[in-house]
């Protein structure tokens, strides 16, 4: 079996012959089919050069030589594809890049959770609302919020608004990506004034300072121009382009399946082709008339009949199996085993060393760098029993280890239980055990984080509040200002910052081979207020 083809019995539905974890019953099939017949027609959303550029973006990031973040919202909703939420998100990760860029001296992967992550794994199938037991909401994809047992009937129509409202939010992300949306050439601009811990912020001021005195060093060079010109012109320069990613979990095998499309392999990710893969401009540069007369027609050398072809998931350039449907002999397992993409895998505490080397196996037989990222989740008071073990079960295969510090480490509010929080404590203290034990076996290195997390702020420029702690010291009693999320809590857009702050000196200090103060560490865990709401 070749690198590029899935195994010889895989076909996109082949998982309808294994057993499905999260499944979901339509009343009428259909209509389902019906909408599937629609998505299956319906254009890519996303391409296989994105695709292939972020296979060899990830490939960097699993040789050490780039970081991913990865993040966005725990349960995206259709009413998010609006320009200010958008704005938001794709401003977030800009910052947060740029902030781990100067401490880690290496290039960011920028993959964000969303423009599809409109379906959520739910650890029952029902939920008591106002004394009445009715369907869990199972995301926008599948079912409405509204608590009311009609509208949590399965309605396969919600599939085409998916794909409809992933096209919008990509549509304006690329868009804005195109137009220099974010100006992150001006650090001194950004405001601490949430930071209440005085050290703390003195340590967030010398970091900005330090990457406002580079940037002034690269506009006296000319670099900043560069950029600037390069974008207009459809070409690369020093700061002129900026890639990003799309994600979700791949737990809706009807919408992803009718998503998967047998496509060209572009030429560039062929074993035999030379040049680099193209950059992801929206305006590529005009063709000179000599190039123009020798190339005729385009479509034809796109859909070369001898052209290789791979079967691509097209939702997004990068999918993942969450911990609740990555069973051996399950369907999700069976569908993630035939697709190009890059993918994720979450690994928690149920999971064995053998099935953790198994489902690598599975996934990945060639080995393909970047293919695999591991998303481990464990919770901070069990990465330490459950981490080294899982480090040693998978050093015989090549993957990129990513830190999701968020899943394992929700807990009911102590002063209403109705509702999930995270305190920022556990998420820092997981996040930097994870990089200490990557260290001390030796085997790996962290190459990455993966966030649940919003930079939404409302018209008075105020942050949601779902998690508890970090440098503005949210407390217990702030929760219910502005708690937003329709699954689980977020960090806001201070506390996400608080997180890239941490990874960048982090990073750096590793870069020196210096360890890290530990009184950085408690400011950030916030100590203090995590006993307080204890």
């Amino acid at each position: 079996m070749s690198p590029y083809t899935a195994p010889s019995a895989w076909s996109p539905s082949s998982w309808r012959t294994k057993p499905i974890a999260q499944t979901v019953e339509y009343p009428d099939p259909a209509a389902l089919e019906s909408t599937l017949s629609q998505l299956r027609v319906l254009p890519p959303l996303v391409t296989p050069t994105e695709v292939e550029r972020l296979l060899v973006q990830l490939a960097s990031v699993q040789r050490g030589e780039a970081f991913l973040l990865q993040g966005g919202d725990c349960a995206e909703a259709f009413a998010y594809a609006n320009a200010r939420d958008i704005e938001s998100k794709l401003k977030l990760m800009l910052l947060m890049s740029l902030v781990i860029v100067w401490g880690a001296r290496t290039p960011v992967v920028r993959v964000l959770r969303g423009a599809g992550q409109y379906a959520k794994p739910r650890s029952k199938p029902t939920e008591v609302v106002d004394g009445v037991e009715i369907p869990s909401y199972r995301g926008d994809i599948i079912n409405s919020p509204s608590p009311a047992a009609s509208s949590r009937t399965p309605d396969p129509a919600r599939l085409l608004q998916a794909y409809f409202y992933s096209t919008s939010t990509l549509n304006y992300l690329r868009a804005l990506l195109a137009s220099s949306f974010a100006d992150v050439h001006a650090p001194r601009a950004w405001s601490f004034a949430h930071v209440r811990d005085p050290d703390l912020q003195q340590e967030f001021e010398d970091v900005v300072d330090d990457l406002a005195d580079a940037m002034d060093f690269m506009r006296v060079l000319g670099a900043e121009e560069e950029g600037r010109e390069g974008k207009k012109a459809g070409t690369e320069g020093v700061l002129g382009t900026v890639d990003l990613f799309t994600s979700h979990e791949g737990l809706l095998l009807e919408y992803e399946s009718a998503l998967t499309r047998h496509l060209p392999i572009p030429s560039f990710a062929l074993p035999t082709a030379a040049p680099s893969p193209p950059p992801c401009t929206s305006t590529p540069p005009a063709p000179s008339r000599a190039s123009s007369r020798a190339r005729t027609p385009l479509v034809a050398d796109a859909h070369a009949a001898d052209q290789p072809k791979a079967w691509y998931n097209t939702s997004a350039a990068f999918i993942w199996i969450g911990d609740r449907t990555r069973q051996l002999d399950g369907a999700h397992v069976e569908y993630f085993s035939g697709i190009r993409n890059p993918i994720g895998v979450k690994v928690g505490p149920s999971m064995s060393g053998e099935e953790l080397s198994r489902i690598l196996e599975i996934l990945d037989p060639h080995k393909i760098p970047g293919k695999i990222t591991l998303i481990t989740r464990y919770g901070a008071d069990k990465i330490d029993k459950y981490l080294p073990a899982h480090i040693r079960a998978a050093s015989h295969h090549p993957c990129i280890w990513q830190c999701d510090p968020m899943h394992g480490n929700t807990l009911p509010s102590p002063s209403n239980p109705s509702i999930k929080t995270r305190r920022f404590a556990d998420v820092v203290l997981e996040l930097t055990r994870c990089i200490s034990i990557h260290a001390e076996l030796g085997l790996t290195r962290l190459g990455g984080v993966h966030l649940e997390m919003t930079g939404e702020v409302d018209e008075n420029g105020f942050s949601v509040t779902e998690c508890l702690g970090g440098s503005m010291r949210l407390d217990e009693g702030e929760l219910g200002r502005r708690y937003q999320t329709f699954c689980d809590p977020r960090l806001n857009l201070e506390q996400s910052l608080d997180v890239a702050f941490l990874i960048s000196k982090v990073l750096k200090r590793q870069r020196r081979g210096e360890s890290m103060p530990e009184e950085l560490l408690e400011a950030l865990r916030g100590r203090s207020e995590a006993r307080k709401v204890g």
